[in-house]
């Protein structure tokens, strides 16, 4: 039974860093590759990031780039998502997901697992 767990989220204030994790079981972890994306009431899961099982490759969508990072260590089977400089519009449920077709993907009907979400919520 795969599995992915997202922690690390919480109340902050604009400008600080959160590190959010993901922690994945029941899965080969070098057989997906793992993004991240985010949510808000009435709206679509976004695409945030990507990285490939060898965290040699990593994608960003512009909003977040220069400010958030993935990474991954393959030894926990887990992968971070590094944010610095959180404004108010950061705030959503942020949700990590694996895809088994090994690419960047931003789509998010192309992954194949999702873990339940970590809330953070930036204020002002």
């Amino acid at each position: 039974q795969v599995q992915l767990v997202e922690s690390g989220g919480g109340l902050v204030q604009a400008g600080a860093s959160l590190r959010l994790s993901c922690a994945a079981s029941g899965l080969t972890f070098t057989s997906y590759a793992m993004g991240w994306f985010r949510q808000t009431p009435g709206k679509e899961r976004e695409f945030l990031a990507a990285i490939s099982w060898s965290g040699r490759n990593t994608y960003y969508t512009d909003s977040v780039k220069g400010r958030f990072t993935i990474s991954g260590d393959n030894a926990k089977n887990t992968v971070y998502l590094q944010m610095n400089s959180l404004k108010p519009e950061d705030t959503a449920i942020y949700y990590c997901a694996a895809d088994a077709r090994l690419r960047l993907d931003t789509n998010v009907d192309n992954y194949d697992y999702w873990g339940q979400g970590t809330q953070v919520t930036v204020s002002s």
